[in-house]
């Protein structure tokens, strides 16, 4: 898929999604934020960029730790996540933070700006992954702090069959490649080569708790990467989705419920 198509992609279709991704995927994230924020050790009065942001779990959390004389930024190509987390900001009286629609691989920010920058479940899905840390790493001031958590290895989490599900029923890819960095040191290799020095990693298991199988089903396909293409399947190719990725979580299932697990990398990466 060409990279032009491929960020048209992403970007309809977290449009689209954003409302069932922050409700099916919010404790997830916010697990994942905690430890990232943690690692990344935000300081009264720093300045912090969270990439990707979603609805805000990470942003949030850097602006409520970092004090109102600290400056936090979230960024998304998604538009309609973007007006989900300033509403939560909003609801929240935090006015140390701000949001803005840009793309990872290009962001319209000045260079060594941010004392800290996070990317919270969000690298997978850039056309040029390599591309967007390099903008983390110019953005950053020297010796700040960037930390990203991506998905682990593909066999180490459950619901790895939802995308060849999907991508057997589209002309293109929609899904592509979305493990690569989950490989054993390949998020450190790739910080590594676009300029940061790494200082932590950290692989964590999780568990994704759905209350039945139609919640499991809206979380990865209405409310996950493969939305778009998911939004165009008429009533009988949903259900055949449904019953083949059902199939493929017998293992995890408990009773009525699913407990899918997952893995997750957490890379700390200092720019020298």
């Amino acid at each position: 898929m060409r990279a032009d198509v491929h960020r048209r992609v992403q970007r309809y279709g977290w449009d689209r999604a954003a409302e069932q991704y922050a409700a099916f995927w919010e404790p997830l994230l916010l697990r994942c934020s905690e430890q990232a924020v943690a690692m990344a050790e935000p300081r009264t009065g720093e300045r912090a960029l969270d990439v990707a942001s979603g609805a805000g779990a990470a942003t949030l959390l850097l602006a409520s730790q970092m004090g109102p004389e600290g400056e936090v930024l979230g960024v998304d190509l998604s538009g309609q996540m973007i007006r989900l987390a300033a509403g939560h900001a909003t609801e929240r009286g935090l006015s140390n933070v701000r949001f803005a629609r840009m793309d990872a691989e290009r962001l319209n920010l000045p260079d060594t700006s941010f004392d800290v920058v996070t990317c919270v479940l969000g690298l997978m899905y850039p056309a040029d992954p390599d591309a967007a840390l390099r903008e983390m790493v110019r953005v950053t001031r020297t010796d700040g702090r960037c930390v990203v958590v991506v998905w682990g290895r593909r066999e180490r989490c459950g619901w790895r069959e939802a995308f060849p599900i999907v991508d057997a029923r589209v002309q293109s890819e929609v899904c592509p490649m979305f493990f690569a960095l989950g490989a054993e040191g390949a998020l450190a290799h790739a910080m590594q080569h676009a300029g940061f020095e790494i200082s932590q990693e950290i692989r964590a298991s999780e568990i994704l708790r759905f209350a039945n199988g139609e919640a499991a089903c809206a979380a990865m396909f209405a409310g996950g990467p493969a939305a778009l293409a998911y939004s165009r399947f008429d009533e009988g190719t949903r259900a055949a989705v449904h019953a083949e990725y059902l199939d493929s979580l017998v293992a995890y299932q408990d009773g009525e419920a699913f407990n899918v697990p997952g893995e997750f990398v957490y890379v700390l990466g200092v720019r020298p």
